[in-house]
């Protein structure tokens, strides 16, 4: 930060559905990553060259009561907020205007945070984008400035910690698969499969699924973000099965494919393997020094060699192909890696820089042939280390010869 800064963060709203009903409530995680915060009406104010030590660092919260107590449960009091967050200074969230009125008479500069995420889309008004427009109207003359990159630097690269809560998010996740390998079956329903799922997260003490879960059999499998999960696996189809567990925040993806009758028919199996030598060669290409759009074009020229010994793409397709729309995208029309972290799409740097170790990304190359109702996509999720990588999720079966054993003893 400039000097003469301050920076702002603003936890999540409690988001409305109908009647008096309301969404869980998910905290925005950059307050969470600051601050350890998991509580509603929160705010985080970082003030460094604050003339009083104490205002350097503060928290705001809700007060609790005895009505919120019986409602809600308690809220973090100031001597648990501080024992959470290690900030000192803590006042409730009534005492936020008079503060601040005090901290932006001394202030030049004001860091905010606006969801700048490639992939993001906010079609409704978060708490964050509210509470800036009302600082911004009643301090119009201060610089407002952006939080955005130097969180994507800093949450980027993961603490020793933060990989130990991975490992365990990980670990839930290959026990629920473990156990949908012994549950599949012709006749079964996929949201039979997802009900596995929870079950085995929850007992798990993981609070459910890091995002939506993506369970698709036959030609479902071929629509990237199938979501419903409510059709009968057919013997003979395959199953796309795209589950993480979320673990005291922290999430984990993973995709695999089996055969809901537990064998490969001769063309999946050849499908298959196809996926699975990409993701292979494409995890070994994620190391120090990779760059992402590097990285991606690599494991386009390593689908598209495979994609021609399959017969889906020709050379002269290849040959006369369109640059900006390769001729892979075909049938493999989405990303390879995605940073992992508190979000599933989490933060990191898209500008070139170099990977670097304690990077988490995820590698999840597919082929999808809708006309022949097969959709395969194999992922894991790799930490970046400063001698190679190591494969968080590799307990979970993804070789052919692994997944037939594994319906046959189920």
């Amino acid at each position: 930060m400039e000097p003469n800064s301050l920076a702002i963060f603003h936890s999540n709203d409690i988001y409305p559905t109908s009647a008096d009903g309301t969404m869980p409530f998910k905290q925005a995680t950059d307050i969470l990553w600051l601050s350890g915060v998991d509580q509603e009406d929160s705010v985080l104010v970082i003030s460094p060259d604050a003339k009083r030590n104490e205002d350097k660092e503060l928290l705001f919260l809700t007060e609790t009561n005895d009505l919120i107590a019986v409602w809600e449960g308690e809220k973090l009091t100031k001597k648990e907020a501080f024992e959470v967050s290690g900030i000192q200074t803590v006042y409730w969230l009534s005492e936020f205007d008079t503060i601040m009125k005090s901290l932006m008479s001394q202030t030049e500069n004001v860091y905010l945070l606006t969801q700048e995420h490639l992939r993001r889309n906010t079609p409704v008004q978060t708490r964050e984008m509210r509470l800036n427009a009302e600082l911004k109207k009643i301090y119009p003359n201060h610089n407002y400035k952006r939080s955005a990159p130097f969180l994507n630097k800093l949450r980027a690269i993961k603490t020793a910690l933060e990989i130990e809560v991975m490992k365990i998010a990980a670990e839930i996740t290959a026990a629920g698969f473990n156990r949908v390998l012994k549950f599949l079956k012709p006749d079964c329903w996929e949201h039979e499969i997802e009900a596995e799922f929870i079950h085995e997260f929850v007992k798990r003490r993981s609070r459910g699924f890091a995002y939506s879960p993506i369970i698709g059999s036959g030609s479902n499998a071929c629509v990237l973000h199938y979501l419903e999960n409510n059709k009968q696996c057919i013997s003979g189809d395959l199953i796309l099965i795209d589950v993480g567990a979320e673990y005291a925040n922290y999430a984990c993806d993973v995709t695999r494919c089996f055969p809901v009758n537990g064998k490969f028919t001769d063309r999946q199996r050849e499908v298959y393997e196809s996926v699975l030598r990409v993701e292979k060669a494409s995890i070994e290409l994620l190391k120090p020094g990779a760059v992402l759009s590097e990285y991606h074009k690599q494991v386009g020229d390593l689908m598209t060699k495979e994609l021609i010994n399959l017969n889906l793409l020709s050379q002269e397709e290849v040959d006369n192909q369109n640059p900006s729309w390769p001729a892979y995208k075909k049938y493999f029309m989405h990303g390879t890696s995605h940073y992992l972290g508190l979000d599933v799409h989490d933060y990191g740097l898209w500008d070139g820089s170099p990977m670097e170790a304690g990077m988490v990304f995820t590698c999840e190359p597919g082929i999808y042939i809708p006309e022949e109702g097969i959709g395969i996509r194999i992922e894991d999720d790799i930490l970046i280390t400063s001698s190679g990588y190591i494969n968080l999720t590799k307990e979970i079966p993804k070789e052919v010869s692994e997944i037939e054993a594994a319906m046959k003893t189920g």
